[in-house]
Parts: C-alpha cells; structure tokens; sequence
C-alpha cells in the first residue's frame, strides 16, 4: 500500500490512563478535578479530543465510579475550552489469577462487571467518544487477562450507539481488527468509523514499522485512525502515524518523559508532538474540525 501522508491531523491526548503510574509521575493526574485541569491544559496546547480514564482521588488506583466520570465531565464542559471529550469504556474486564495451579478460581484482584454497568457512566455522561477494546488479551502480568468477548462487544457496542455516542476501536492487534470489521459489518458500529492502533502494548502488536504497516494496511479504506506507541517512542510514532495517513496519539497514559530524566506534563506532550506534526508540513485541526470530520454532535454542559 503506498503512503498517503496526512495533511490534517488531529491529537488525541490520553490523560491518566488505568495503569499503575501513579506513583511514578507529580504530573500524573488523580482526582477529576485534576483529570480535567489537565485534559483542558492539554486542549489548549492543541489537542482536539482528550480520553479520560478516572482514578480513586485517595490513592490514584483507576477506578470506574460513575461519578467520577460525572465531575471530569461536568467540570471539561463547564470550563471555556472546547475540545471533544472520549471517555474509556475498558475498565470492568479484569481477571487475575492466583497461580498456575488454581486457574478454576478468579483471583480477588479481578473485576469483572457486566455491559450495563461496564457503559453506565457513557449513558450517563454521553461523551462524543468512547473506547471499545475490540479483543481479549495478555497483558505484561504473570496472571492477568483483559477480557473483551464478542457477544460482550456487541452488547456494549450497541448501548454505545443507542446513546449516541461515536466508537473508538481500540485495536491491540490484527486480530482486533478483524472483529471490528465485522461488527462494522453487523452494524454494531456506525460508520463514520474510527479506530485507534495501540502498538507496543505487552503483549499486543509490537511496536516495529512492519507490524505497525501491516496494522495500517488492515484498515479499512475510508475508516479514520490515530496510532501510538508507549515510552520512548511516543513521539517517534507521531511522525510514523502522519506519515501513514493517521492522527496521533499522546499523553501519560502511555508515556510520563518528556527528555531522558525529564518528567512530562500532558500539555507539555501535545505541544512536542503539534511541533513534530506541523514541521512534517501538516496542519493540526480543531475540535470542531474533528467534529465535522466524526460527524460528532457537541453536547452541552450536564444538567445539575
């Protein structure tokens, strides 16, 4: 597949993520008033969507409190900076087993929750985005599995668009991408379709060009994306994702340096990468562009 370059990109920035982080970072924010203080300081470094994950304000753990989402939303929408909020709907999927030799037993770490509640806080707060892990997979822990079925995506799936809300593939591997294919095809997922490639996520697609082109070429023609990668090759996957024709992805939720033994902010993060961006001669695009472009309704301020 030849390379298109993309001439107008949007930045997606994912502010605090679900991992194990919080301790390692000042910058990594907490509490929803710190999720949103830096989502909307990332908006004004250039980036058009931000994605949201929340954490337990006390000790940082990701969390899926429904009203936690609520006041990150409420208080992103409240603010005067515009810019389209994508809420992660991946929390709820967790298995951990204890050992090798009890695998009939979920481990007390795990949390596991059906689709309602899975999606209660997208119904609730109807972003304009919101994640669905389009497969199961390992992860980079001894006994942990991410647990995403089809008969679970569809279901969430449907709830998703039945709420008006637009869905973000969040493919980890080729695999991914064929399931999304097909429940694009069943009607799960409306088109204007968007999916975004994790790469280098243990153990998903490594982050390589090769297996990053071969994510690329099963891509749907007319489907939009963005591509990132984790660590130290966030911003070298910034210049690869235009390159290919893709928007970009950055933030703490994948990457906490900004320079060897120099700690990022998410602001910090965007404004490096609308620079690798605009010196590879193309132009960051706004919410709004963003809008038109996902065929996005802007949604005002939650009632009180």
């Amino acid at each position: 597949m030849p390379l298109a370059m993309n001439r107008e990109v949007f930045i997606t920035c994912a502010v605090t993520g679900s991992g194990g982080t919080q301790d390692r970072s000042p910058h990594v924010p907490r509490s929803p008033k710190q999720i949103a203080d830096s989502a909307i300081a990332a908006a004004k470094a250039g980036a058009a969507v931000v994605h949201c994950h929340v954490r337990d304000p006390e000790t940082g753990k990701p969390a899926r409190d429904p009203a936690l989402y609520r006041e990150v939303t409420e208080r992103i929408r409240d603010s005067d900076t515009d810019v389209v909020l994508n809420l992660t709907a991946g929390m709820g999927g967790d298995i951990y087993f204890e050992g090798t030799e009890d695998m009939g037993r979920i481990g007390p770490r795990s949390d596991m929750a059906g689709a309602t509640e899975r999606v209660a806080h997208v119904v609730e707060c109807r972003p304009e985005i919101c994640t669905l892990d389009c497969g199961t997979m390992n992860f980079n822990e001894a006994d942990y599995v991410m647990v995403n079925t089809p008969g679970m995506l569809r279901d969430m799936g449907r709830r998703m668009t039945a709420a008006g809300v637009r869905i973000e593939i969040e493919a980890f591997d080729t695999g991914h991408l064929w399931l999304a294919k097909e429940l694009v095809k069943e009607g799960v997922i409306p088109e204007p379709v968007l999916v975004q490639l994790c790469m280098g996520v243990p153990w998903g697609a490594p982050d390589d060009l090769n297996t990053f082109m071969a994510m690329v070429n099963n891509v749907p023609q007319g489907w939009h994306y963005s591509a990132f990668s984790l660590g130290r090759n966030q911003m070298a996957y910034v210049a690869a994702a235009v390159l290919a024709g893709g928007n970009v992805r950055v933030g703490l939720e994948d990457n906490l340096w900004l320079d060897k033994g120099v700690l990022a902010t998410n602001a910090q993060l965007v404004e490096r990468a609308a620079t690798i961006v605009e010196n590879m001669g193309a132009r960051v695009i706004t919410p709004a562009e963003v809008r038109a472009r996902l065929k996005l309704e802007k949604r005002p301020p939650l009632p009180k």
